[in-house]
């Protein structure tokens, strides 16, 4: 079937065809556990017909409308069981919404998933006639064989020359087997070590290789076979690279290994609080930076970074900000102009196995968070970077930050500061205070409150809008 939007004539006709192995039907509008199972037997297509199935909100079994009345929130949820993160790999979900005399219809539409086999919670949900099943071994074969004709991405890609010894066998079996895969189903599992690393997209049968995706997470040596899957972090003396460097620390482990390491090593080595007066009687503890929000970036860098590039992930520290750099720009759907709203994943599987290990909370929620926090902790927003060609940057201000004083508009830090800006604005009288914050090293706040005394002292002044106009430095 095609896509419905739009149509309601073709709603219609679907309440007459309620045989179709396509459609399903329910009068519920709490029953999120099975809208769930639905949508993952959808996705799966065991019959390969490649065509997208439906679910019916608000629909009796024959075809008539249960009188729901569609409220915003509904919706919501229905449309949050795409990124919640337990269905895996993410389904391609659409959610419309169809008003008729006697109620209104939501259709959930679902199109097959390339990448089979599709879990919800750990289970493999599959459509057998008019019914949803739980697939068995036969079935989650057939499913991964499907999955290995449309290899597309990078990570799930058979990493040449690397057979099953080149990853920790043990360590799949023992520590991640069991959070991929529902308990029970797991007890009936009579698969060989190669089935079950095929239908969790680290092995591919055809070539008897394992993936990148299994190399990356269980990978006896990551950066031998992939020079630039590592993370190179520096803390620089000052504000700049060219600055003493005060600390080093280079993360090379697969991701099972690396990934709890770096939790440990942002509680000891980035996150540093102390305590603030907030009246002559009380303090309370401040944070340079929310950790959930830099390690929340920091798994973004891992998770979309492009693994065929030969550079690292950088992880800067500077005394007033951190930077977090990975190769790979923006990817697929995502766009400058709808960055962060659209979201796209050159590593899926990657991306499914940190959902799997807790590392990914919700897809495509992470950013709105991350703004959330940091404004929470008195942070600056973070300035994100995707204009330079193959590279991702983000930079986070500390509360910390050294330029406390040009805040408070005083002292020999304030003047340089000044200084800085009118040079700033005398080579380019476009700049933004964007860009002054980022070269300078300092907050926006921090300089519109030095624009605000030089312009008040009659150093400078803006020419046409507040937004797009030039600065003039007055002589």
């Amino acid at each position: 079937m095609n896509n419905i939007k739009r149509s309601p004539e073709k709603v219609q006709k679907m309440l007459t065809d309620l045989e179709s192995e396509q459609i399903e039907c329910t009068t519920s509008t709490s029953d999120f556990n099975k809208f769930a199972q639905v949508v993952c037997a959808f996705s799966n297509d065991l019959p390969n017909t490649a065509q997208n199935g439906y679910l019916l909100i608000g629909v009796n079994d024959n075809g008539s409308r249960s009188g729901l009345k569609a409220t915003d929130q509904l919706l919501q949820s229905i449309g949050g069981l795409r990124s919640d993160g337990n269905i895996l790999p993410q389904p391609v979900v659409s959610v419309s919404t169809f008003s008729f005399k006697d109620g209104d219809v939501v259709v959930v539409e679902v199109q097959p998933s390339p990448f089979p086999p599709v879990r919800y919670n750990g289970r493999t949900y599959i459509r057998v006639g008019p019914r949803k099943a739980i697939a068995n071994e036969m079935e989650e074969r057939i499913l991964t064989e499907r999955r290995a004709t449309n290899v597309s991405t990078f990570d799930v890609r058979p990493s040449m020359g690397n057979k099953l010894d080149m990853i920790d066998i043990k360590t799949f079996k023992e520590n991640y087997l069991s959070r991929a895969i529902d308990e029970e189903i797991l007890k009936k599992d009579d698969r060989s070590i190669e089935e079950q690393l095929a239908s969790l997209r680290f092995y591919s049968p055809n070539y008897g290789l394992i993936t990148n995706a299994g190399l990356l997470l269980f990978g006896k040596d990551v950066k031998y076979h992939l020079p630039g899957a590592y993370i190179r972090y520096v803390k620089f003396d000052g504000l700049t690279v060219a600055d003493h460097p005060i600390n080093e620390k280079v993360f090379t482990a697969n991701l099972f290994t690396l990934l709890p390491e770096i939790d440990r090593f942002l509680d000891y080595a980035i996150i540093m609080q102390k305590p603030v007066p907030v009246s002559t009687l009380r303090e309370e503890t401040r944070y340079n930076f929310p950790k959930w929000a830099i390690r929340e970036l920091l798994m973004n860098a891992i998770m979309h970074r492009d693994y065929e590039s030969n550079a690292p992930i950088k992880f800067y520290q500077f005394k007033n900000r951190v930077e977090i750099v990975n190769p790979g720009g923006l990817y697929g759907n995502a766009r400058p102009e709808n960055f962060p709203n659209v979201n796209d994943y050159r590593n899926p599987v990657v991306a499914e196995s940190m959902k799997v290990l807790g590392y990914v909370n919700q897809f495509n929620r992470g950013i709105a968070r991350v703004k959330l926090e940091l404004k929470d902790n008195g942070n600056p927003a973070p300035i994100f970077d995707y204009d330079k060609i193959g590279v991702f940057g983000v930079t986070v201000f500390s509360t910390f930050h050294e330029d406390v004083e040009v805040e408070k508009g005083s002292g020999k830090s304030s003047e340089n500061t000044r200084e800085k800006i009118i040079g700033l604005i005398n080579e380019n009288p476009q700049i933004t205070i964007s860009k002054m914050a980022e070269i300078i090293g300092i907050t926006n706040k921090g300089i519109e409150k030095q624009i605000k005394i030089l312009r008040e002292s009659g150093l400078i002044e803006r020419q046409g809008s507040s937004k797009f106009g030039t600065w003039k430095v007055k002589k």
